[in-house]
């Protein structure tokens, strides 16, 4: 079977349109899954009675279950306790609690690596934990944690194709559906492979470009 260029470009505007819906999705996933990073690594390391233990237990369940069956649970479990979500709803919150997750330890990581003599300073200057992790811990753990935080939102863009699982239109659902009725594998994959390979190498250029004008990260 050779390559058709003409089939290729009779789907293209569907296949935009797929992407354009991985980019939403991954987008939002990525934004409020660093907010939750942020929150709870300065929940847990903070020490904040019951919520910290809540934390840590929401880090073990997601880094220890497949993103497949949480994806399931949120779209098909949900609706059984009363909560239903749409399609898009259901696979951006799966993968904003999945990266969650891992966007936690990634910033209770950076804060790990901070000298201990910073935070006495700011103790011995006054600051409260508060103060201390929003105007010093916080910055410097996301300079030190930014490599592994980027790796975390290339995956949030990978995962993003399991959710042609419960239906999802997005880049790998509408090329499958393509392969399901056309048998044309070639043609949709290569899609797939360009697809996939230039958001995730702009978001790394994007991170690159920040991680200059931060200049070098903050070590020990």
């Amino acid at each position: 079977m050779e390559f058709d260029l003409a089939y290729l470009v009779r789907w293209l505007p569907a296949l935009l349109r797929g992407l354009s819906l991985t980019v939403q999705a991954s987008a939002l996933a990525v934004l409020f899954s660093i907010v939750i990073g942020l929150v709870g690594a300065s929940i847990r390391v903070a020490k904040v009675p019951v919520l910290s233990h809540i934390i840590a237990a929401y880090v073990e369940l997601i880094r220890n279950t497949p993103i497949l069956v949480q994806l399931f649970f949120i779209f098909f479990g949900l609706p059984t306790l009363g909560l239903t979500l749409s399609l898009f709803a259901s696979g951006v919150l799966c993968l904003t609690l999945w990266a969650g997750a891992f966007q936690i330890e990634n910033v209770r990581g950076g804060l790990a690596a901070i000298a201990p003599g910073l935070k006495e300073a700011a103790r011995a200057l006054g600051l409260t934990q508060a103060q201390y992790l929003r105007l010093v811990g916080l910055p410097l753990a996301i300079r030190v944690g930014l490599p592994s935080m980027l790796n975390t939102c290339v995956s949030v863009i990978k995962n993003s194709a399991y959710l042609s699982a419960i239906g999802i239109q997005e880049l790998t659902g509408v090329a499958f559906d393509r392969i399901a009725s056309d048998f044309r594998a070639f043609e949709m994959l290569a899609v797939l492979l360009v697809g996939y390979l230039s958001v995730v190498l702009s978001l790394s250029f994007a991170v690159r470009l920040l991680e200059h004008r931060l200049q070098a990260p903050f070590r020990r």
